[in-house]
């Protein structure tokens, strides 16, 4: 088991978050150093402006640093951008009656790999499924059984080449280092399910500020992902114009008064909205409350209509079962739950992260799921060799220099 610290960064649209968590002696997880800011330089997922970014995660890497005390080389970061795809893959080695061991699970991981490998994407997961030993499914570790033919299913998720290099580029230039990349509705899914819902069939669903993002578990593991290019930002933005106010009004007014669900009592209740380019104290126009919602609702009920029909064209609306776990940060708006049990008929409750200490009531809630799953994944995937040490400075070969020492003794 690890020890030591785990660094997770989920640079968003909106905001960029760092969590620094603590392994204790049972293994759990302890969050012990928190920042977050506004993210600039992001648009729907992907990088726009390196320098801007390069100041938000320096912001909020060094606000999680100070309250934790201590300071970190290595981070896991999530992948927002890119249009990650899904894909199954099956592959069937044999075994010539020899008994499974790791070479072979390795072999058969990389060759579901090299199978999917596309000049323009880059690969970000290989997830083992499925085994089967001679056809008998449902094996969750094959390794020292026995058999003619071992198969997987793995589950291959890849993003475009272009927006994940340029993130890794931007994590690079503040001198982090990269342990491993996590697509975000995978993140948020860790962070949020409990072990019966992935076991039953669920999809989760995260409304960013930028994307809003599918992931579908079943039978414990992940076996579809996707985003949709619709999130939070985009209903401020409806507001904005629809009202024509400033997009930091259009944000408050969203957040203080938005619903996706009407009410009589919208009618009689009046808004103030500043209009853009007045003065503080100049012109305003009086709202009811009945206009905000109708501008809030469609795009809303446009964005759960594209996840239903996302989920229809992978096959797993009927799949996946009755069960929707929203977050997110723009899942947290009055009359969401209701608005997409409607749509996607199906059960939904709202997920925050579960089984992290140390977790402050701010930082707990929706908006926080994708930054504590990556704490959750580092911690299902630990390296081998303890990388907690290593995450926390002056440990020896983490330099250059170190480095060079290490690969000198090793080639002469």
């Amino acid at each position: 088991m690890r020890n030591g610290l785990i660094a997770a960064l989920d640079v968003g649209s909106t905001k960029v978050c760092c969590f620094i968590a603590r392994v204790q002696d049972d293994g759990s997880p302890r969050i012990v150093g928190i920042g977050h800011q506004v993210a600039r330089g992001m648009r729907g997922g992907a990088v726009v402006d390196m320098e801007e970014l390069e100041h938000s995660i320096r912001a909020a890497v060094e606000a999680a640093e100070d309250m934790a005390g201590e300071r970190v080389k290595t981070v896991v970061v999530n992948v927002s951008g890119g249009a990650p795809q899904s894909a199954n893959v099956k592959v069937e080695v044999a075994m010539n009656g020899h008994a499974v061991n790791e070479a072979d699970i390795r072999r058969m991981l990389d060759h579901g790999r090299a199978h999917h490998e596309a000049a323009d994407r880059e690969l970000v997961h290989a997830i083992p499924v499925d085994y089967t030993i001679d056809g008998n499914e449902g094996i969750r570790d094959p390794r020292g059984m026995y058999g003619e033919r071992l198969g997987v299913a793995i589950h291959v998720i890849s993003a475009a080449i272009g927006p994940v290099r340029n993130l890794q580029t931007v994590v690079h230039r503040c001198h982090l280092d990269i342990e491993s990349r996590v697509v975000s509705p995978y993140a948020s899914g860790l962070a949020c399910l409990v072990e019966d819902e992935k076991e039953l069939g669920v999809t989760c669903i995260d409304m960013g500020g930028g994307t809003t993002s599918i992931a579908v578990f079943l039978g414990g593991q992940l076996v579809h992902t996707d985003v949709i290019g619709v999130g939070g930002h985009h209903v401020t933005n409806d507001i904005a114009r629809g009202l024509s106010t400033p997009l930091a009004y259009a944000e408050r007014m969203k957040t203080l008064y938005g619903s996706a669900i009407p009410s009589p009592a919208d009618d009689r209740e009046m808004l103030k909205v500043p209009l853009v380019g007045e003065d503080e104290d100049g012109a305003a126009n009086q709202v009811p409350r009945s206009m905000l919602i109708q501008i809030i609702q469609p795009r809303l009920e446009e964005t759960f209509e594209l996840v239903r029909s996302y989920l229809e064209q992978g096959g797993f609306d009927k799949l996946a079962g009755r069960r929707v776990v929203l977050t997110g940060g723009a899942s947290q708006m009055q009359g969401v739950r209701d608005l997409a049990g409607l749509v996607l008929d199906k059960q939904v409750r709202l997920g925050r992260p579960v089984g992290l200490q140390g977790l402050p009531e701010a930082t707990g809630g929706p908006a926080f799921s994708t930054c504590g799953g990556l704490i959750r994944y580092a911690l299902a995937h630990a390296p081998p060799t303890s990388r907690g040490k290593r995450a926390s400075t002056g440990e020896p070969g983490s330099s250059k220099l170190g480095r060079f020492g290490s690969w000198f003794k090793s080639n002469f």
